[in-house]
C-alpha cells in the first residue's frame, strides 16, 4: 500500500510556544507526529510539507488597515465589507481599497469565514517560516533513510488573499495563478492508495486543504484518508470550525486516528 503523508503548515508560528501565532498544543502534536514518522516512515512512500508564506504586507496583517485616524486594527479583528462602506475601516494604501472590498465581499458570499486579521505570521526568510525543529529533524532523517525527497508546497504569497487550503486561496485570482487551484499536487496526492493527514491548524488550513482534497478528487481517484486527531489542534476561538471539520470528514468517509495507530505496510 502506498502511504503519502500530508503535513499542513508545521511551522514555528504555530508551533512554538513563544509564536507570533501559536496554537496551543501544537509543539505537542508534532512531537506527536515526528514520533510517527520515525516509527513508521519505511512504510511511507511519499511526503509533502506545506508552508504558510507571507510579507509584512498582507490583507491579513494589520499594516493593510488603518481607521479614521490612521490607526492598524488588532490582531484578531474582524473585518467586512460594511466596515469599509461605513468608513470604519479602509486600506492604508488607496489603490487597494477597492480590489479589498471585492475581496470581503467575495469572502462573505463564499461563507467559510469572516475575515480576520492575524499577527504578522509566517514572514518569508525569518524564523516563524520554519519547521517545528523535531519534527523537521525527523523528516530530514527520513529523506536521508530512503532515497525519497520531501516535497514543500509554498502557499499564501499573494497579498490580496488568504490561502488557508494548500489547494487553492479563499479567493482565486484568475489573473494570479498561484491563488488558483494546485492541480499538479492534487494529482500527486491522488496517486496513493493511502493519504494521511496532519499538522495546523485544524480550525483552518488543516480543515480547508481536506475539505479541498474531497471536494476536488472525485470518488473514483480520491485515496483513502486518514486524519491523525492527535497531531493537529485548533487556533483558539475557532474550535467549533475544527469540531465541524472534524464531523464532516467523517461524514464523508474520512478515517480520524491517532498517532497510536499502526500503518499497514
Amino acid at each position: 500500500m502506498s502511504i503519502h503523508l500530508l503535513i499542513v503548515d508545521p511551522q514555528h508560528d504555530f508551533c512554538d510556544p513563544k509564536g507570533s501565532l501559536s496554537v496551543p498544543g501544537a509543539d505537542e502534536d508534532m512531537a506527536r507526529l515526528a514520533g510517527w514518522v520515525r516509527r513508521y516512515g519505511p512504510t511511507i512512500e511519499a511526503v509533502t510539507v506545506t508552508l504558510d508564506s507571507h510579507r509584512p504586507l498582507d490583507i491579513a496583517h494589520p499594516t493593510w488597515f488603518t481607521d479614521g485616524e490612521g490607526r492598524a486594527p488588532d490582531p484578531f479583528t474582524q473585518i467586512d465589507g460594511e466596515d469599509f462602506r461605513t468608513g470604519r475601516w479602509s486600506t492604508r494604501d488607496a489603490a487597494a481599497r477597492a480590489r479589498t472590498l471585492r475581496y470581503l465581499d467575495a469572502l462573505a458570499v463564499r461563507g467559510r469565514y469572516a475575515h480576520t486579521i492575524w499577527p504578522e505570521h509566517c514572514l518569508l526568510g525569518t524564523l516563524g517560516h520554519t519547521v517545528a525543529p523535531e519534527l523537521n529533524a525527523a523528516l530530514q532523517d527520513f529523506s536521508r533513510s530512503r532515497p525519497t525527497v520531501v516535497e514543500y508546497v509554498i502557499k499564501g504569497l499573494d497579498p490580496f488573499t488568504e490561502h488557508f487550503s494548500a489547494i487553492a486561496a479563499e479567493v482565486p485570482d484568475p489573473l494570479a495563478p498561484s491563488t488558483l487551484r494546485n492541480q499538479p499536487l492534487l494529482d500527486r496526492l491522488a496517486q496513493a492508495d493511502h493519504l494521511v493527514v496532519a499538522g495546523e491548524a485544524s480550525s483552518h488550513c488543516v480543515a480547508n486543504t481536506v475539505r479541498d482534497i474531497v471536494a476536488m478528487i472525485d470518488d473514483a481517484r480520491r485515496p483513502a484518508m486518514t486524519l491523525l486527531t492527535d497531531a493537529m489542534s485548533p487556533v483558539p476561538g475557532f474550535e467549533n470550525y475544527a469540531e465541524a471539520f472534524l464531523s464532516d470528514m467523517a461524514a464523508a468517509g474520512v478515517a480520524h486516528r491517532t498517532t497510536e495507530w499502526t500503518p499497514s505496510a
